[in-house]
């Protein structure tokens, strides 16, 4: 695996990172509005911010991204102007996305980031896309912070996921519930595939 997982900083889609579990609990757009920090997002009101934070977690993972080299831009600031590409389609309050193909083009527009989406991606397959690419934003179910349990699907959740082997798979989950589960979490291959929806993003910054 990557040797230096320590270049690759570590953001919540969440401003105060440990609320995952009462965001599973009360709900997010209940529990969001009780976020002290939640301005360091880029909403205007806390209820832009609970209305958003639940539907940012590829916002999340671009923010790692920019953060490898030097950028900090706010998740939500980030989350509206991928909409303006329509990597979002937003509704009187309800968000449909991420849509991969315009966030790839947003990707490269605004950052100049090499990106491309990718479908029928075998987990095995993941290590060596991480040889021709930097990152790979892959689908997953968000219980992959759970790993000793079931997923009830795959995808709905993206993860960042920055070092892959034989011998485990690295990455940075946006809604990680504990420390280990939010930066550098490590499963074996095997435990990644049950959550993995078998499609995501390669990213080369």
């Amino acid at each position: 695996m990557n040797p230096l997982p320590e270049a690759v900083p570590f953001f919540s889609q969440w401003e105060t990172p440990d609320m995952t579990l009462a965001v599973l609990a009360d709900g997010a757009e209940v529990a969001l509005r009780r976020d002290p920090l939640w301005q360091g997002s880029g909403a205007e009101t806390p209820d832009e911010y609970a209305v958003w934070a639940a539907n940012i977690c590829g916002m999340a993972c671009l923010k790692m991204i920019l953060a490898t080299r030097g950028e900090i831009v706010p998740t939500i600031e980030l989350a509206r102007r991928c909409t303006v590409y329509g990597g979002y389609v937003v509704n009187e309050g309800s968000i449909k996305g991420l849509i991969y193909a315009p966030f790839v083009t947003f990707m490269q527009a605004e950052f100049g980031l090499e990106a491309q989406v990718m479908t029928n991606v075998a987990t095995s397959d993941i290590p060596a896309i991480l040889r021709q690419s930097r990152f790979f934003i892959a689908s997953v179910s968000s219980s992959i912070r759970w790993p000793e349990r079931e997923p009830p699907s795959k995808g709905g959740h993206l993860v960042l996921v920055t070092a892959a082997s034989q011998d485990g798979f690295r990455f940075h989950n946006p809604s990680g519930h504990t420390g280990a589960t939010q930066a550098n979490a490590v499963l074996a291959p095997a435990d990644f595939d049950r959550f993995f929806a078998n499609r995501g993003i390669a990213v080369t910054i």
